[in-house]
């Protein structure tokens, strides 16, 4: 997928299932050469990731980035922590908002943007089962229409 100098590399579908987005980040990731290899060829995986701030700093816990197939010794870990590149002000409302009970920052989609590694992340607030069940029959009362409408349209 690529619109407007952006190529999607990898995508948090769990987390718009489970939490509520409530704002949206967009963040640049300190990366070796490797890893930016490795993220081009689209080797990511961010469904057990989360955000931690700490000491003022942003990073990026539990995110995988597979080794680069021709990276050798210059490979690093794939699961290690890495930080996330934020104005002060942006950190300092997070680390606000998190203070509030049932509040987390989810990391929701990677991409490169104008040849830049950006990771979005999002103010997120834990749904309840039922709210889950909710979105779920929203989804389906709303592919039935879509189906219905598309029999009436042939």
């Amino acid at each position: 997928m690529k619109k407007d100098g952006i190529k999607l590399v990898a995508n948090n579908k769990k987390a718009f299932h489970d939490y509520f987005i409530i704002e949206k980040y967009e963040a640049g990731l300190a990366l070796a050469g490797t890893e930016v290899k490795s993220l081009r060829a689209g080797k990511c995986s961010i469904k057990e990731a989360y955000v931690h701030i700490e000491d003022g700093e942003a990073y990026v816990v539990g995110m995988n980035i597979s080794p680069y197939d021709h990276g050798n010794i210059f490979n690093r870990d794939p699961m290690r922590t890495r930080k996330l590149l934020l104005h002060r002000s942006e950190i300092n409302k997070l680390i606000g908002d998190t203070s509030e009970k049932g509040f987390t920052i989810m990391p929701l989609q990677v991409y490169f943007k104008d040849g830049r590694a950006k990771l979005e992340i999002g103010l997120a607030k834990g749904k309840k089962i039922y709210d889950k069940r909710e979105d779920i029959a929203k989804k389906d009362a709303r592919r039935e229409v879509e189906r219905e409408f598309k029999v009436k349209n042939l």
